[in-house]
């Protein structure tokens, strides 16, 4: 299997590549701070991205390569005087290296991510020291013309040890006219030194309106009102609520509320139905978003229980109702914060081991429910 055929490993599935995506929402004050550097003249040469999954960190990159590889240097006074400092990332569609870049054949960028394992049938686990080797030829062939040169790592959290160091070698000594764009997801996970070396732009979680220009803007479609129910479980991310509606996410959150909300007894038939709707071969998927959605779904009932109050968007009907009734007070919001903690780790640990599936969220369910 080549390479051109596996999976993009930077690509949300059912989504487009973040390379297509037009405009970026939400986001307008990393914008503003990277123009800020730039219009000052002393760009620096190292970026670390960050923010949660899926608020447009690679959409972000992506657009900040388009306009430093298609923006001309700034010559001095012309004949009218000094043009004025650009206030926007944005490049027309239709321009060379726009286009080139949709395409991955632009000359001038180099995108690092996880490439093929030994086999070559499927993609590697980490970003290896062989990938970080290929910008040597990258720099190798470019260096002639003197044009400006940018680097994508997505993401800096799938380097392992020797990658990291060799990316970090590169930060300490960056080759002329280079940008190193680092896309981090959980940047405390990265060494210290490569923080050091680079200049944080933070982005946040969208609200409600962003997100659903952005998926207006990707064609996804979110079923007639489930705007608000899915930007509440998405918490801010476009990336986590394409993955919410390729997996009826919030079917799935809604039965385990059902099946909680049935304490101090649980609905069995109700469980070992949505037991058995994660077992199978093809639906580790589903298993996964189950787990996620089972910490959400208790630290929502915790934070009823701390506050009490529910989160104003409300996911299901009478959710507010259900998690009022299951914490009460602030000791069973602890109780809760506390089981959770403990059955998601088990719950994980017997996922890492191939647990029967149905088996694994009966225990998750039953241990919460024996907990609390």
């Amino acid at each position: 299997m080549s390479d051109d055929t596996l999976p993009e490993p930077d690509c949300v599935p059912g989504a487009p590549h973040p390379r297509m995506t037009a405009q970026l929402f939400g986001q307008a004050k990393a914008e503003a701070d990277f123009l800020t550097a730039y219009n000052s003249g002393r760009l620096h040469h190292g970026w670390l991205l960050t923010g949660p999954r899926g608020v447009g960190k690679a959409t972000l990159a992506w657009s900040i390569a388009r306009f430093l590889l298609s923006t001309p240097d700034d010559e001095g006074d012309g004949l009218f005087g000094a043009p004025p400092p650009p206030s926007t990332l944005s490049v027309d569609p239709e321009h060379p290296v726009a286009r080139r870049m949709q395409a991955l054949s632009e000359p001038g960028l180099f995108l690092l991510r996880r490439g093929p394992n030994e086999k070559g049938d499927k993609l590697a686990t980490d970003i290896r020291v062989t990938e970080v080797r290929k910008l040597q030829g990258f720099f190798g062939l470019s260096a002639a013309d003197g044009g400006r040169r940018v680097v994508i790592v997505d993401s800096a959290d799938e380097l392992n040890v020797q990658a990291a160091n060799a990316i970090l070698k590169m930060l300490e000594e960056p080759p002329a006219r280079t940008t190193l764009l680092l896309i981090a997801h959980q940047p405390a996970g990265l060494l210290p030194t490569i923080r050091s070396r680079c200049r944080e732009l933070r982005l946040d979680p969208l609200g409600q309106q962003d997100m659903q220009s952005a998926l207006q803007q990707a064609d996804i479609e979110v079923p007639e009102g489930e705007t608000e129910a899915l930007a509440a479980l998405a918490n801010g991310s476009v990336g986590a609520a394409v993955r919410l509606l390729n997996l009826d996410g919030l079917a799935l959150y809604r039965d385990l509320l059902s099946v909680l909300g049935s304490l101090p007894r649980l609905d069995r038939p109700r469980l070992l139905a949505l037991s058995d709707s994660c077992a199978g071969k093809g639906r580790e998927d589903r298993l996964d978003l189950l787990l996620t959605l089972a910490d959400q779904l208790a630290a929502r009932i915790a934070r009823t229980g701390a506050t009490g109050q529910p989160p104003a968007a409300q996911i299901a009907p009478g959710e507010a109702e259900t998690l009022l009734r299951l914490a009460p007070d602030q000791r069973s919001a602890r109780l809760w914060a506390e089981a959770a903690q403990k059955t998601g780790d088990r719950a994980r640990h017997a996922r890492a081991v191939n647990v029967d599936p149905a088996a694994l969220v009966t225990d998750l369910l039953h241990s919460l429910a024996r907990a609390v």
